[in-house]
């Protein structure tokens, strides 16, 4: 399996790697690698590395103690990710493996959606955006304070649109906690107390729209001397004469307004009780939980030994992942064309063409911009696969199989993990959760000799020895 980085700078600098976080303290290694992060794929000189870590008071050894630093690095991520290239470095990483540039993608997504007709796709984005931070980046690296400040506007600016957008949703009662925690974080942002005037105004507060005004001017007359601006002088004013233009406009009639997204949950529920599989749990996280788009995750393994269940039950497990859907087949003896029927209608397609390029053409558009998981249970080639695996860099796919499908490893790039029997241990702890209580060790110890591990052999088993108990 390639290996798989997700680098994480929207907070305290994080390196995950195969699903696992890596250990690391040094500061100095810590600056260097948050440098290179911020500009992946491209050469960083040594002199801006040593700016970075020392902020102008650098030693004599400071091109010496960089190239230790780098070393270092190298060992712990591992050969081939970070690049000797004159005159410095180069971090070689896709772009969806570090969230800030998750982020700046996601914003961007966001600002071609913000018009009228999608804004609520634009506020998802958004909100999704904003989800990736997790506190303040670089606060203790003083070579990286202009980066630091420079997100930090980009978060606020973001967060301002997003804020923006729900007001206009009609969403103004929810928005006025979150409004009124960012005017205490940045006093100074005049769009914000804006928003939350405008916010309270509409939720019928008018009194507290005009106590925010006031309350805005004192504090600037008293920390800078100035005046409120234009915008939140003329929006005062609007709310003293109870302009109806300041009201959301009215919604548009039904038959206007674009039809909701249809989000599909069709996986079958899980099979409980659930025992064992850890390491593949481990490892469908790690892959499928990756940055950046992976092939499908191929499990494989003969008849009965759990292929469908680990994969519902990883995919329950994971639905926050995957808002915009999740899709399922059992593929046994079907073709690819009635499943990407079905998959389409379930996307809300209204009408399906009837050439199968255009409907693979359709289905990929689709899912190009969502997060969708997909699984197709019981594959039996490559084949039946391909037609059914969607667009989108956010969609994942798992795929179910007795067979390895080589061919799918080598056309899609497709992970595999070969499953066996349960362990005797896991295998014990799953009969005794089915028949321990009623019947007794030795019918455990009997069900899981004479299983091999087998888990529908073992439910299998554990149902006959209920039935004839019961009769």
């Amino acid at each position: 399996m390639d290996t798989a980085f997700e680098f994480r700078v929207l907070g305290p600098l994080t390196v995950v790697k195969d699903g696992a976080e890596l250990p690391m303290s040094a500061h100095r290694e810590l600056v260097i690698l948050a440098s290179l992060l911020l500009n992946p794929n491209r050469v960083m000189s040594v002199e801006r590395l040593v700016e970075a870590v020392w902020a102008g008071s650098a030693p004599r050894s400071a091109w010496r103690q960089v190239a230790i630093c780098v070393s270092r690095l190298r060992r712990t991520l591992g050969a081939g990710l970070i690049e000797t290239s004159s005159p410095g470095y180069l971090l070689r990483a896709a772009p969806a493996s570090i969230d800030w540039l998750r982020f700046r993608d996601l914003v961007g997504q966001a600002r071609g959606r913000a018009d009228a007709a999608a804004r609520e796709d634009a506020v998802l984005l958004l909100r999704d955006a904003l989800a990736l931070w997790r506190g303040q980046p670089f606060e203790d690296i003083r070579g990286l304070r202009y980066d630091a400040a420079r997100m930090a506007e980009s978060r606020l600016e973001a967060l301002e649109t997003c804020l923006e957008l729900e007001i206009e949703l009609g969403r103004h009662h929810q928005v006025i906690p979150e409004l009124l925690a960012l005017v205490a974080e940045s006093p100074f942002r005049e769009r914000v107390r804006a928003q939350l005037m405008l916010a309270q105004y509409r939720a019928g507060r008018r009194a507290d729209a005009l106590r925010t005004y006031q309350e805005t001017r004192r504090y600037l007359l008293e920390q800078i001397g100035l005046e409120p601006g234009p915008a939140l002088r003329r929006l005062h004013e609007q709310i003293l004469r109870d302009e109806s233009a300041l009201m959301r406009p009215p919604a548009a009639p039904a038959s206007a307004r674009p039809a909701a997204r249809v989000v599909p949950c069709q996986l079958p529920p899980r099979v409980l009780p659930f025992v064992g599989r850890e390491a593949e749990l481990v490892a469908l996280d790690a892959i499928l939980g990756s940055a950046r788009a992976p092939g499908p995750m191929v499990l494989s393994g003969p008849a009965g030994v759990g292929k469908t269940t680990l994969a519902v039950h990883w995919a329950h497990r994971r639905l926050d992942r995957f808002p915009d859907g999740q899709l399922y087949a059992d593929m046994g003896g079907t073709g690819p064309g009635p499943v990407l029927d079905r998959f389409l209608r379930a996307l809300g397609a209204p009408d399906l063409p009837a050439d199968p390029a255009e409907k693979l053409a359709l289905y990929r558009s689709c899912t190009a911009r969502r997060r969708v998981l997909v699984v197709l249970d019981g594959a039996e080639s490559a084949d039946q696969v391909l037609p059914l695996l969607p667009g989108g860099p956010g969609c994942r796919v798992i795929v179910t199989s007795a067979d390895a499908l080589d061919d799918l490893v080598a056309r899609q790039g497709a992970h595999r993990a070969f499953l066996r029997p349960l362990a005797d241990e896991a295998a014990t702890r799953l009969a005794d959760l089915l028949v321990g209580a009623a019947l007794g060790p030795q019918a455990v110890a009997d069900l899981v000799g004479t299983s091999g591990g087998n888990p529908l052999s073992l439910r299998l088993g554990a149902a006959r020895l209920r039935s004839r108990a019961a009769a």
